[in-house]
Formats: structure tokens, C-alpha cells, sequence
């Protein structure tokens, strides 16, 4: 199918994994911080902002690199991770962490844009009722931002699996544990030869993010038709 190869499967299905951990985990912190960025009023806002979306605009090496940092074996979390028994440098978890932070203002971005176009008086006129914070929350906020949920995992999925940088720097090249879909791509193309390979592969990246876009086009617009029923 295709003309894959075995080992080209074998990335595809490692890139699905790593993207697939890094949006559960990232999804939810993505809706938390939206949600504060969007209704909350604190100091150290502006920082918070700043330094949510600072992945957006850092080069993705460096991002890799802060996290080899933070998360190497003698880093101040991977260190103390490493007492514990977890290792995430050089791993399929680190590579989903990379792909994760990469993809968080991405799915920041969208969730915060949904929450934005949401009436805040439907939340004030269930304060007045005697909501509580959560219950407005799970009832009302969470509801309102179900299409910008939906779109902000869809396209945080493509987006992890589109990761290059951070991943290569964190996680390293390592076939069938780390190696992603562009990681596959670019050890093709430093292959003599590899040149068809890349280009299978590039195709099918460029199939996975267009239908990507697409679902969450359509998610959004099915949830967004639901909730004014």
C-alpha cells in the first residue's frame, strides 16, 4: 500500500504514538491555560502569555535544547526523574514531550480564540444563580469551547507529528522507538538513493495534515452547529 516499506510503516505508527501521548497530555493543560489567559485577571498575566507562546517563535532547537536542560540525566527535573526510575532523554516519551511543547500555543491559541467568542454572560447569569466555579466551568465554559477543543487536538495532533526540531534535539534519531515521520524523511534523504523514499514519505505527511485540517474544520462545525440546537 503505498510503496511503504515496512520500516516506513514503522515510523508512521511511531509518529501516531508519540503525537497521540503528547495531545492527551497537552489538551487538557492547554484548555487550563486558555481559560486563564481568556477570563483571568492576575499578575504575571502578560509573562504567563509570553512565555505560553514562546515556542511559536523560538527556533525549535532551542526548545529541544532547553528540555535536554530541564530533563537530561543532569538536569534539575531529569536528574530527580532519574532517581525515581524515569528517563525521558532519548526516549519515545521525550519525544512526545518535545512534540508537546512545540504543539501547547498552537492548542493554547485555538481553545483561547473559542473562549473568546463565547458570551461571558451566559457564565455571569450562572454566578448569579449560585453556580460554583467548576460547575460553570463543566457546564457552561467547557460547552461553548467544544469546537475550539476539538480543533486544537486535531490540529495539535498534525502538529506533533509534523515536529522535527525539537524532537531530533531531545530525543534523538533512533528507528522504531523515536524516529518520526520527519525524522524518517530526513535520514532518507541523507541515504544514497533515499531520495524516493523521502518523497513517499513527505506525500504521506502532507495527507496526514491536510486531513488533519480538514476533521477539525468539520468537528468544529458539527459542534458548533449542536450547541446553538
Amino acid at each position: 500500500m503505498l510503496g511503504l516499506t515496512p520500516q516506513d510503516w514503522t515510523a508512521v505508527l511511531v509518529s501516531l504514538v508519540v503525537a497521540c501521548r503528547a495531545v492527551a497530555v497537552a489538551l487538557p493543560l492547554a484548555v487550563g491555560v486558555a481559560w486563564l489567559l481568556a477570563r483571568g485577571r492576575f499578575p504575571g498575566r502578560g509573562l504567563l502569555d509570553a512565555l505560553v507562546h514562546a515556542p511559536m517563535v523560538l527556533p525549535p532547537v532551542v526548545v529541544g535544547f532547553g528540555l535536554l536542560l530541564l530533563f537530561g540525566v543532569q538536569g534539575p527535573v531529569g536528574g530527580w526523574l532519574a532517581h525515581l526510575g524515569v528517563r525521558l532523554v532519548f526516549t519515545s516519551a521525550g519525544a512526545s514531550l518535545a512534540a508537546g511543547v512545540m504543539a501547547f500555543p498552537l492548542m493554547v491559541r485555538t481553545v483561547r480564540l473559542s473562549l473568546d467568542a463565547a458570551d461571558p454572560r451566559l457564565e455571569v447569569a450562572a454566578r448569579s444563580l449560585g453556580a460554583r466555579p467548576l460547575d460553570r466551568f463543566f457546564s457552561i465554559t467547557l460547552p461553548l469551547a467544544a469546537p475550539g477543543v476539538l480543533a486544537a487536538a486535531v490540529t495539535g495532533l498534525a502538529a506533533c507529528m509534523g515536529e522535527f526540531g525539537a524532537v531530533i534535539t531531545f530525543a534523538a534519531d533512533a528507528p522504531g522507538e523515536t524516529e518520526t515521520l520527519p525524522l524518517a524523511i530526513y535520514a532518507a534523504l541523507q541515504t544514497p538513493g533515499g531520495e524516493a523514499t523521502a518523497t513517499r514519505l513527505a506525500f504521506l505527511s502532507f495527507a496526514v495534515a491536510a486531513a488533519a485540517l480538514l476533521v477539525a474544520d468539520r468537528l468544529a462545525r458539527r459542534v458548533r452547529l449542536w450547541s446553538q440546537t
